[in-house]
């Protein structure tokens, strides 16, 4: 299986001494800056409505109940499935995983949320070239960032909002999404000026996404940037990328309120599929 991950580029390439360096003294502040943000989420303020599908055992919050590639899920993600609640960067890292291996090419990289923090963040911009060499963009087509609006990395439970950001190769643009009318549009700006001068093209462009779909609360923010993720895969395999509009329609007509509700399920239907229940 082709499975084009961050973590596996790292494996199959020797570390420079900078990347090395990066890994060491950052990973412990990536980790502790993406914990889940208690119960903030572009203003909103929760309902009590839960969506009780999920009959797991029992276990602590911090109990393993599933490894997936690299990536590991606990007791406690299956309380925010199970919600109303704002998505961590392990339930995001793990679907990115998940659309990895569904929609296997060499042309397509999903960014873990923890990378694509660290690029947005990093106060060593020097250092920035030997992180991003494993990932290799320049020899990719369709590459998707998620995007959260966390500015600090010390802090354990940052950011209150997540949006995607897409890069077409064919087209040399960048794209928003954002569900929630542009509220990381000053972030995701600051990324792609970041990215640039990485991506083996010169002066890409730039769009905040006008037809993207709204989410209608305040903490499904996440699921959309899964929904439209998936959805923006389906259309790179379909091979329908020489429309002028690229995916826009597309997504617009598949990503919809009630699908996006539905995607909790899914993810833990597909939890319990993978844990063989």
């Amino acid at each position: 299986m082709d499975i084009d991950l961050i973590d596996q580029g790292i494996k199959s390439e020797r570390p420079s001494a900078g990347f090395q360096w990066l890994l060491c003294n950052c990973a412990t502040i990536i980790a502790a800056a993406f914990r889940t943000p208690k119960t903030k989420d572009c203003g909103w303020k929760k309902n009590s409505h839960h969506i009780n599908i999920c009959n797991m055992p029992k276990a602590s919050a911090d109990e393993k109940i599933l490894s997936y590639n690299d990536v590991v899920l606990r007791q406690s993600d299956l309380g925010i499935l199970n919600g109303p609640h704002f998505l961590n960067d392990r339930i995001i890292e793990f679907y990115f995983s998940y659309l990895s291996s569904s929609h296997p090419s060499e042309h397509i990289l999903l960014v873990p949320p923890s990378i694509a923090f660290w690029t947005l963040n990093c106060p060593d911009i020097n250092s920035l070239k030997d992180f991003l060499q494993p990932l290799n963009l320049p020899s990719k087509k369709l590459i998707l960032f998620p995007v959260n609006n966390n500015d600090d990395v010390t802090e354990a439970e940052g950011g209150s909002h997540w949006s995607l950001l897409a890069f077409e190769k064919t087209t040399n643009l960048f794209v928003h999404h954002d569900s929630f009318g542009g509220l990381n549009k000053n972030h995701t700006k600051r990324l792609y000026k970041t990215l640039v001068p990485y991506m083996g093209v010169s002066e890409s462009g730039y769009m905040e996404c006008s037809c993207s779909p709204q989410q209608a609360n305040g903490y499904d923010c996440g699921l959309y940037v899964l929904a439209i993720a998936k959805e923006i895969c389906c259309w790179f395999d379909r091979n329908v990328h020489k429309n002028e509009d690229l995916w826009f329609s597309f997504v617009e007509e598949r990503v919809t309120p009630s699908t996006v509700s539905g995607l909790r399920i899914k993810i833990l239907e597909l939890i319990r599929s993978l844990r063989g229940e």
